[in-house]
């Protein structure tokens, strides 16, 4: 699994665009994140529902990891992509993406105004 890999599934999915978000690539479906690459585009990250992240931490130990601290105990999960195949990264992003699309779109945030 390669970082151009785990892109390609989240792009096909429907509605999802492709942005920044400090440094790195994310990708957004209704206005909110559920997935992302790391900066070097080594591990890849999805958010899960944590009893979705516990199985997948059962089911593949050297591939997926939680983020740390609460990032993690919230369901976001890290997949290291030069283990994993592409089935099990494709059920991640899938269940990240389902979880978000059934959300309603996020509101747009008021910009502040920069101080001068």
């Amino acid at each position: 699994m390669t970082a151009d890999d785990f892109r390609e599934i989240a792009l096909g999915l429907e509605g999802v665009v492709e942005r920044a978000h400090m440094g790195h690539p994310d990708f957004r479906a209704n206005g909110r994140i559920f997935a992302s690459l790391s900066a070097n585009e080594e591990w890849g990250v999805v958010k899960l529902m944590p009893e979705e992240q516990k199985e997948f931490l059962r089911s593949h130990a050297k591939v997926f990891l939680p983020a740390s601290g609460a990032w993690g105990r919230q369901g976001w999960t890290q997949i290291r992509l030069d283990a994993a195949d592409r089935a099990s990264a494709r059920s991640a992003l899938v269940l990240a993406w389902q979880n978000i699309h059934q959300k309603p779109a996020a509101r747009p945030r008021k910009r502040r105004p920069r101080s001068t």
